[in-house]
Order: C-alpha cells, then structure tokens, then sequence
C-alpha cells in the first residue's frame, strides 16, 4: 500500500467515525474519548461514571460491553460499508470501579467480502479487565450519506 492509499484509508476511516459519532447519542451522553482511529483498528476511552457502578462498588458489566462494542463499531465501520454486530461475546476479567478510566483497542482479525471478527481488550492502566469478540456483518450501502460522497468526506 502506498503512503498516499494509506493516509487516504485513515482519512476515510476518519470521516466515518465522525459520522458515527454525530450521529449516536448514547456514545455523546457515556462521555466517551476517541484516541485513534485507523482502517479497521479503533482506541477508544471511558471514565466510570456514577451510573456505571452497580450496588456492589464495581461498573456494571453493560457499560464494559458498550464500550467495547462501541470501540468494534468504529473499527468495523471505518471502511465507508454499514456494518452491524451479528454476535458479540465479551469476558470480564478483574472489576473496575467509580472513576477508573479504562481503554478499549479494537483490533480486525479477519474481514472478508461481507463478514468480519474483530477482538476488542479493555485495560486499565496496564491491566486487561475485559476481552471481547465479535463477528460483524455489512448490510449493504455506505456509511457515509448520498448527499455527501465519502471523497468529499475524506477532503473535509
């Protein structure tokens, strides 16, 4: 791949992201931090808020999903194709608590014509507390609207 593909592949993976974001209140409302976006790879972050802890001291298991699935999406979208969660399966290794600012890496395993796998591991500091798999499925259409072409995207 050329220096020139592969800045206009992260442009446009970019351009996606932003998109997603804009357009997902729940991502807005979490707080979450964006820290890389590339073709197929996504970093995102999230400090445990109040509603994230449940009665026992620890952040809810759902809110450990959410950014594990919202850092897959990024990276499973960021190809201008609307892609979903077909399965998703996450295992929660050690507790997080109230203020714990834990980062999520999605990783692309395998992504063929309309499938996917992806790995997405949620840390805090240096510590794995979550792993999570999930399968992704294109739906057909680009990501980007109709009004706007993805070029014209990528050149914002």
């Amino acid at each position: 791949m050329s220096n020139e593909t592969a800045i206009s592949s992260c442009k446009l993976a970019l351009a996606c992201a932003d998109f997603l974001w804009s357009q997902d209140a729940l991502l807005r409302s979490l707080g979450l931090e964006r820290l890389s976006i590339k073709p197929g790879h996504a970093r995102v972050a999230m400090t445990v808020l109040p509603a994230m802890v449940n009665g026992i001291g620890i952040t809810h298991g759902g809110a450990i999903f959410t950014l594990a699935e919202a850092t897959f999406s990024l990276a499973s979208n960021s190809y201008n194709e609307r892609t979903v969660a077909a399965h998703c399966c996450i295992s929660y290794l050690h507790p997080t608590r109230l203020g714990d600012r834990l980062v999520a890496t999605a990783t692309q395993i395998v992504r063929s014509a309309r499938s996917g796998i992806y790995d997405v591991s949620v840390t805090l500091e240096n510590t794995v507390i979550a792993e999570f798999r999930a399968h992704s499925r294109v739906v057909g259409g680009a990501l980007l609207g109709q009004s706007r072409t993805a070029a014209e995207s990528v050149n914002q």
